[in-house]
């Protein structure tokens, strides 16, 4: 099981990868908290449905986590980051035919995508880790240029800043698992983004602004919910629930098509 992992931590180790993974975490942060900060400040409301984005009020954002609710806020957007990331790694797998060679060295192949799940969930929480570290610096430098008060921010700062980054980590993976999915379905890594990200922006949107339309467990707002820690409508339980159950059906459907599908053409 190990040489699976070394094996696909090698290849994502690609400085160009790696730089554009993590530099588009970091820009996400930067970009989410000044904004999210600004849009507080002036006691703005996002319109019904607003297509992946959530916003604090101005108490949360006072509060002693509002250090922190900018990565949830943000969990969309690096979540569309972390998607591609993960379609990308998987996709070229098919377009390069670097399969074939894979499975004449591992048979298994649910070995194979086992190692590539272990490797990107390594790879994620270290972009995890730095979306964090720039938000910790981000937010009181958007903070203190809309005039909003921190002084709350210092209360168990530990606590806040550890639990931030695990449920945004939780979100990111299974963000990830969406995008190896699709790749692995369609074989071409345009195809998961497209998808990915079309269905959160245009599908689940239309799907909210619909009257009485069933919009609580959609993945986008059970990820948004995870990242939150729970919201009003969907509790952090039962979004962990629901995004385990996403996470386990898309990993089942990608291991049999792995499995069976012919890899000689």
């Amino acid at each position: 099981m190990l040489a699976p992992v070394r094996s696909e931590l090698t290849r994502l180790g690609q400085p160009r990868l790696i730089a554009s993974w993590f530099g588009l975490m970091a820009l996400g942060a930067i970009l989410v908290n000044t904004i999210m900060v600004g849009f507080v400040a002036r006691n703005g409301s996002l319109p019904p449905g607003a297509p992946g984005v959530t916003f604090p009020t101005r108490a949360q954002l006072e509060g002693a986590s509002g250090l922190m609710v900018g990565l949830a806020s943000a969990s969309s957007l690096l979540g569309v980051v972390t998607l591609s990331m993960w379609a990308v790694a998987t996709a070229t797998d098919y377009s390069s035919g670097l399969i074939r060679l894979l499975v004449a060295a591992e048979p298994r192949r649910w070995r194979l995508l086992a190692g590539k799940v272990v490797a990107l969930l390594l790879v994620t929480a270290a972009a995890t880790t730095v979306a964090t570290v720039v938000n910790l610096l981000a937010a009181p430098l958007a903070a203190a240029a809309a005039g909003i008060p921190t002084a709350a921010w210092g209360t168990d700062l530990v606590g806040v800043v550890g639990a931030a980054w695990v449920r945004l980590f939780i979100a990111l993976s299974v963000w990830g698992v969406l995008g190896l999915v699709v790749a692995v379905l369609a074989r071409s890594a345009a195809v998961a983004i497209a998808t990915g990200v079309g269905y959160v922006l245009v599908v689940e949107s239309l799907i909210k602004m619909a009257a009485n339309a069933p919009s609580n467990w959609l993945l986008g707002t059970t990820l948004t919910a995870v990242a939150s820690g729970g919201t009003p409508a969907v509790s952090f339980a039962t979004a962990v629930t629901l995004a385990a159950g996403y996470v386990a059906l898309g990993l089942f459907l990608a291991s049999i098509v792995v499995t069976l599908r012919d890899v000689t053409d």
